[in-house]
């Protein structure tokens, strides 16, 4: 596995950061940064339930090009990498990017390590901290164009982790859940600050449509789906914008780009 890299904190999509930070580290493919982003969460021991629909929802987002942010935790942030696959998430981690923090994990950190990226403000050789997971948490959330919170109790770092999204002016989704279930999942559905996600392609959809197979891999579809303005794309990818156009594969509409 080749070393960890530096990248600087300017470079990432992290304008709703108030402080942002300096340096990052990371390992793996930095372009992911740029395809649109969904952050996955939620606690560390999910039922069955939670398990296999953020599993089915992480892949439905990853199928569209969007790249899944999560924590490398155990739970619900394991079953959101996994889901996605690892060439479609990014790993915020609380620790330096040379250690694979939980063990338990290793595996799957190290596949996204190869695959995906793997990103960390701290540098190499820190040691999680119960303060480095609430720091953690908010480079997750700000990364992300939406946060969807699996499953949650009160008090527990996913709650804290909708805070920074209300802070930050970004929409929620969870999961629904019976009574009983999900306690802070459930507050924040009765207090009108989440919606509930009833249908995984439904809420998909709305980051764009599964690509073909020669669009596979293609950064350019995938700077389709976030619908970028014509000038934008022109500046990016200069004639091809016109050639996908000609061949029916874009449609532009209101100076907006957006993949047919």
């Amino acid at each position: 596995m080749e070393e960890y890299r530096v990248i600087e904190g300017s470079r990432l999509p992290l304008s709703h950061l108030k402080k942002l930070p300096e340096h990052f580290w990371y390992r793996g493919d930095p372009t992911l940064l740029q395809r649109p982003k969904v952050s996955i969460v939620g606690t560390r021991r999910p039922m069955r339930y939670t398990r296999e629909y953020i599993r089915e929802l992480a892949d439905a987002l990853a199928r569209r090009g969007v790249a899944v942010v999560s924590g490398a935790a155990m739970g619900v942030d394991a079953m959101a990498h996994t889901g996605a696959g690892p060439s479609n998430t990014i790993a915020v981690v609380a620790n330096g990017v040379d250690i694979r923090y939980p063990a338990t994990n290793a595996p799957l950190i190290e596949s996204i390590e190869q695959d995906g990226l793997v990103l960390s403000q701290f540098k190499p050789g820190s040691r999680a901290a119960a303060w480095s997971f609430v720091i953690r948490n908010e480079i997750v959330v700000a990364l992300g164009e939406v946060l969807v919170i699996g499953e949650a109790d009160e008090n527990s770092g996913s709650m804290r982790s909708a805070e920074y999204a209300l802070k930050q002016g970004k929409e929620i989704y969870v999961l629904p859940h019976r009574l009983g279930e999900s306690a802070g999942t459930n507050r924040l559905l009765k207090e009108g600050l989440a919606s509930p996600i009833y249908s995984i392609e439904a809420f998909a959809e709305r980051f764009g449509v599964v690509p073909s197979a020669e669009q596979e891999r293609d950064e350019f579809f995938y700077f389709c789906q976030k619908h970028p303005t014509m000038d934008e794309a022109v500046l990016r990818f200069g004639d091809r914008v016109f050639e996908e156009e000609l061949e029916g594969k874009i449609v532009v509409e209101n100076g907006r780009i957006r993949p047919a």
